[in-house]
């Protein structure tokens, strides 16, 4: 069953571009990734969206997105209340609105 993560950032000033470049450069290269789309949601904010074939692809793909999430962590600022520099959810699909 088809399953999606979202993970928002807050990004330092003046390190927006590094930080897309940091997504642009094809790292996310892992089995059951179907789509990631970056949306940028506010002055120095960004979702990151991601299509999968399952939950089970994302739980397999969890340390390298971790490892991934490591090269670019210095660009990112604490999102306060326990988080820390990611806001991350995922899941199954469980209703095709459209």
């Amino acid at each position: 069953m088809t399953a999606f993560n979202v993970v928002r950032f807050r990004i330092k000033p003046g390190k927006d571009e590094a930080f897309l470049a940091a997504h642009a450069e094809g790292r996310a290269n892992w089995l059951g990734l179907r789509k990631g789309m970056m949306i940028k949601t506010g002055e120095r904010t960004y979702c990151l969206i991601a299509e999968w074939s399952d939950t089970d692809a994302i739980a397999h793909a969890r340390p390298g997105m971790i490892a991934t999430l490591d090269t670019f962590r210095p660009l990112l600022e604490d999102l306060g209340a326990g988080l820390g520099v990611t806001d991350a959810v995922s899941g199954p699909v469980v209703l095709n609105i459209k």
